[in-house]
């Protein structure tokens, strides 16, 4: 995956966090990356897309998640959850992205933002996912 997108991803985790905590509008939230923050070479489209559909789909995403966590939605972290739904949504909206580099993207986030064992958490819940939502892909790459 490239690089533009790794990035793009980072902000929007940082985004996410930010909107999960602040309540703030994603428009807010876009307006201040982008005038505040070094985005460098994030993939622009693909950051405006996570941080406006991960909001805008929160309740599905957490549907999915719900089945696969050890906690109400709620009680896991605030990084690692951002984390997990943007994971979540790139499993369901991006199958053109294979879902072991979805997994690598997000367990390099908790390791970067999140706890100390937060990466381990994530892979595990987005592994059982993507079990589910991509279970044809899982089985062909002999998961």
């Amino acid at each position: 995956m490239s690089k533009a997108r790794s990035r793009a991803r980072q902000c929007a985790a940082q985004a996410l966090y930010q909107w999960q905590l602040t309540a703030q509008s994603p428009a807010e939230i876009e307006q201040q990356f982008v005038t505040e923050r070094e985005m460098g070479k994030a993939d622009r489209e693909f950051f405006h897309e996570l941080l406006y559909q991960v909001p805008a789909q929160v309740e599905e995403l957490d549907a999915e998640l719900r089945d696969q966590v050890d906690r109400p939605i709620g009680q896991i972290d605030p990084v690692e959850r951002a984390i997990l739904r943007l994971g979540v949504y790139e499993l369901r909206a991006r199958p053109e992205t294979p879902y072991r580099v979805v997994i690598n993207e997000a367990v390099e986030l908790a390791k970067t933002f999140g706890a100390e064992q937060g990466h381990k958490y994530v892979n595990s819940v987005l592994d059982k996912v993507a079990r589910k939502l991509r279970a044809a892909e899982v089985k062909a790459k002999g998961g």
